[in-house]
C-alpha cells in the first residue's frame, strides 16, 4: 500500500492568485511557511523555515482566493506531486517544481500577519459583506428533539 499525505500548518508567503485552465477549471496557487524549533547540543536554539508552493483546483481554489491573505495561518493537507519541464528559451535547461497539492483548507484565526492587534486592524480582508446574510438563512428541522435511539447505525 503507498500513501502520499500532506498536513501542513503556515503562513501565507503571498497572497493567492486565481486563474482559469482553458477548459474554464479554477487553479489558485499560493506558498505557505512553515518553521521547525530546536535546542541543538550547546543548548542554543534552532529554528529552520520551510517554503511550499501550493495549488488548489475547483471550488476551493476559488474559496482559497477568496479569504486567503499573505500572512494568514492556513492549515492544508493534500498530496505532494513533482512536476518537470523544459525552458522555453533554452530547451536543454530542464526545470524541476514540487507542490502541495491542498484538498482541503481550514483558515487559522482572523488577522493575518504574525499575530497581534496592529495586524489585524491593518491586514485587508477579503471577507464578503454578506457572510452574516448567509449565516442568518441557515434552516434547522423544526423544534423535534433527536434520540440517539432514533439514529440508525
Amino acid at each position: 500500500m503507498n500513501l502520499n499525505k500532506v498536513s501542513l500548518i503556515g503562513r501565507l508567503t503571498k497572497a493567492p492568485e486565481l486563474r482559469q485552465t482553458p477548459s474554464g477549471q479554477s487553479v489558485c496557487s499560493f506558498g505557505i511557511a512553515t518553521n521547525r524549533t530546536w535546542t541543538d547540543q550547546g543548548g542554543k536554539k534552532q529554528e529552520k523555515v520551510e517554503f511550499h508552493n501550493i495549488v488548489v483546483w475547483g471550488r476551493l481554489a476559488e474559496i482559497c482566493n477568496q479569504y486567503l491573505v499573505k500572512g494568514q495561518l492556513v492549515f492544508l493537507e493534500g498530496r505532494i506531486e513533482s512536476r518537470n519541464w523544459n525552458d522555453k528559451t533554452h530547451p536543454e535547461i530542464k526545470h524541476y517544481r514540487t507542490e502541495i497539492i491542498a484538498e482541503a483548507m481550514q483558515m487559522g484565526p482572523r488577522g493575518g500577519g504574525a499575530g497581534g492587534r496592529e495586524d489585524l486592524e491593518n491586514t485587508p480582508q477579503k471577507t464578503p459583506s454578506k457572510i452574516n446574510e448567509v449565516t442568518e438563512t441557515i434552516q434547522y428541522p423544526g423544534d423535534e428533539e433527536i434520540k440517539p435511539d432514533d439514529i440508525q447505525f
